[in-house]
């Protein structure tokens, strides 16, 4: 009955994202594939780019008319990677507890940080670098068992054949000039049979489909490509309807998405690339509190730094990595491989579940006083423990009546000494898998 729900649930995902996608895609297939995805719950997003020269916006700066075209560029002479180490890049993500990264390997502006061989405009012809950062940073990745994703976008403003350039201004128009379009469409599809071939990326995700209808990508055939390169590979939803799972950026969704698989892409600071500037830094607490609730709603995190242009990775950034990766040891059990546990009204706070319904996790944000309380609960609790401290912890069942089916209320003591800094996790562990009272109450 789950599986069936489920690839009902996929197949209205798939008309979601694109009701005219004529693709022929087997639930089935993608739910198997999805699996590592959905059990990963941490990913790592790295916008690397000339941009970490000045620190400017990454494309959108030339875009939107905030510095010139020409001046964007002229920070290729800047972009040296000088300190760059792809090995302790991957050693501080794997410290992060993520089990996947994304890394730019062409931003809209059209530079490449790996040796394209479609045109000279890359990190290692264009600049003083000289350096291909993805092949050796998914290298670095793979040995520590990490799943390796591509940022692609599919717009490509530098390119001469792409028709948009600025903000409100276009080269030419695509219905008047179809073979320019079709010069761009070999070129930026090349690119992406060079990086599928070469290396075979776990993940991609794809940006900028906006500007251009599924028709006019090819996106079908983008697809195909992707996967002629590891047909295992899992695609973003911005490919006009052609991909696997939903990326909702920056802002939290409020109820949980409807979607079977999504992910919520945020920066550690207000910007993507590194930018001086930018001080806005979220805490430790901050972080893993946003976490905690995309953890409970059925999602991913994708937490994104931008590294400067000698491939430093800023110290405020190291530092929320390091601090999540410390709770994420603490916690595992209640973040890996979990599935969404309760409806809103049961508990005031994110839920996880084990696979097999029978650990219930509750998370407490900040300090959680000296009690809290859960709702709703059928189940007989056999034990209540505060996670990664061997404390246990004591309840009470409030308000039961012996002849009625409504539960009552369990009031759980929180060991004040036991208070993670950050955030607690206690583990209910249930006599018997999850179940719910949802009814209203009364005789």
């Amino acid at each position: 009955m789950k599986n069936a729900l489920l690839l009902l649930t996929f197949t209205l995902l798939l008309g979601t994202f694109s009701a005219s996608a004529q693709t022929k895609i087997d639930p089935k297939a993608i739910s198997e594939k999805m699996q590592w995805f959905a059990d990963a719950k941490l990913g790592i997003f790295i916008h690397a780019g000339i941009y970490s020269v000045q620190g400017v916006d990454e494309s959108w700066s030339f875009y939107n008319k905030k510095i010139s075209h020409a001046g964007y560029m002229k920070q290729l002479q800047g972009f040296t990677l000088k300190q760059y180490d792809p090995a302790a890049w991957a050693d501080l993500i794997k410290e992060s507890g993520a089990r996947y990264a994304v890394i730019t390997t062409k931003h809209h502006d059209g530079v490449a940080m790996y040796d394209t061989k479609m045109n000279d405009l890359s990190s290692v012809k264009a600049t003083p670098a000289k350096r291909d950062m993805i092949g050796p940073f998914f290298e670095a990745l793979r040995k520590r068992d990490i799943k390796c994703g591509a940022y692609f976008s599919l717009i490509d403003w530098s390119h001469p054949d792409y028709p948009g350039f600025t903000k409100d201004s276009s080269r030419y128009f695509v219905t008047r000039d179809y073979a320019r379009w079709n010069r761009f469409r070999t070129f930026f599809q090349g690119q992406i049979r060079e990086i599928a071939s070469q290396l075979k990326p776990d993940l991609w995700w794809f940006d900028g489909d906006w500007e251009h209808s599924a028709e006019r990508w090819e996106s079908e055939k983008v697809r195909h490509l992707v996967l002629s390169g590891n047909p295992n590979a899992i695609i973003n939803g911005r490919l006009q309807g052609y991909g696997d799972y939903a990326t909702p950026e920056q802002n939290f969704p409020v109820s949980r998405p409807k979607y079977p698989w999504w992910e919520l892409c945020m920066t550690i600071n207000n910007n993507w690339g590194y930018q001086p500037a930018d001080t806005n830094w979220k805490t430790p607490y901050e972080v893993i509190t946003i976490f905690a609730d995309v953890v409970s709603n059925g999602g991913n995190l994708l937490l994104d730094f931008g590294p400067r242009e000698d491939g430093t990775i800023p110290e405020e950034s190291v530092h929320v990595l390091k601090e999540l990766g410390a709770w994420n040891r603490k916690h595992a059990e209640a973040v890996f491989g979990t599935q969404p546990a309760l409806p809103q009204g049961h508990f005031y706070g994110p839920t996880t579940l084990s696979k097999d319904s029978t650990s219930l996790f509750l998370f407490l944000a900040g300090n959680p006083g000296k009690e809290v309380v859960l709702k709703g609960l059928i189940n007989e609790i056999e034990s209540i423990s505060v996670l990664g401290a061997n404390a246990p912890a004591t309840w009470k069942i409030v308000g039961k009546i012996s002849w009625s089916a409504v539960p009552g209320l369990a009031y759980i003591q929180v060991p004040q000494s036991k208070i993670d800094p950050y955030m607690t996790v206690l583990k209910v562990q249930l006599k018997s898998p999850l179940r719910l009272y949802r009814g209203e109450g009364g005789l």
